[in-house]
């Protein structure tokens, strides 16, 4: 990655892939303030997580762009127009094929709606969506350790297993299910301590 002003942010991942550095640019802006829950760093630490999987798996730049913006929709004020006109219908329909519409009542139906809609499209949604959900578990475990139980959790382990049920259907033998897999696994074989 360049060492201009100009770039957003730099690191390794980001090298030679000008579609995800613009979609860097993007997020910062968008979920600037914003803060996971978790551990309280900044919520960008989640979609470049997701990022950083695809990259590690050898996903094109276009994919990697959509997971660094995969909750610009849901979170921020941006919108799918936005999207298409900066990076291309390509990443705007995959950044809407993993983003819960908002439209619909309840948490539980949202979350169903997208595991339902990730199924039917397959392919590189199913990708970011499991680096999105191997994200998530891994953030469950810091919760743990900084005072949650699993009780307080087991709402989201358990969509997170039914999400693993769906991809192991959707995307077979793939290494990111396979880490899923391990990810949930850990979280219930071996929770963390609580942090004294």
């Amino acid at each position: 990655m360049s060492t201009d002003a100009d770039s957003p942010l730099h690191l390794t991942f980001l090298q030679d892939r000008p579609l995800t550095q613009d979609a860097v640019a993007l997020a910062l802006e968008r979920h600037a303030g914003q803060r996971r829950d978790a551990d309280g760093a900044p919520f960008l630490a989640h979609p470049l997580e997701v990022a950083a999987l695809l990259d590690r798996a050898h996903y094109p730049d276009h994919v990697v762009a959509s997971a660094v913006l995969h909750d610009v929709l849901e979170d921020t004020d941006a919108e799918r127009a936005e999207l298409d006109a900066r990076f291309g219908p390509e990443v705007g329909e995959l950044v809407a094929a993993v983003s819960d519409d908002l439209s619909i009542p309840g948490e539980e139906a949202r979350k169903d709606d997208v595991r339902e809609r990730v199924h039917r499209l397959k392919g590189y949604p199913a990708a970011i969506y499991a680096a999105d959900k191997i994200s998530k578990v891994r953030e469950l475990r810091i919760l743990l350790a900084t005072g949650a139980t699993l009780r307080d959790v087991e709402v989201r382990v358990t969509r997170y297993r039914k999400s693993l049920e769906m991809l192991d259907e959707t995307i077979p033998g793939s290494r990111l299910v396979a880490t899923l897999r391990f990810e949930l696994e850990l979280l219930e074989e071996l929770p963390p301590r609580l942090a004294t």
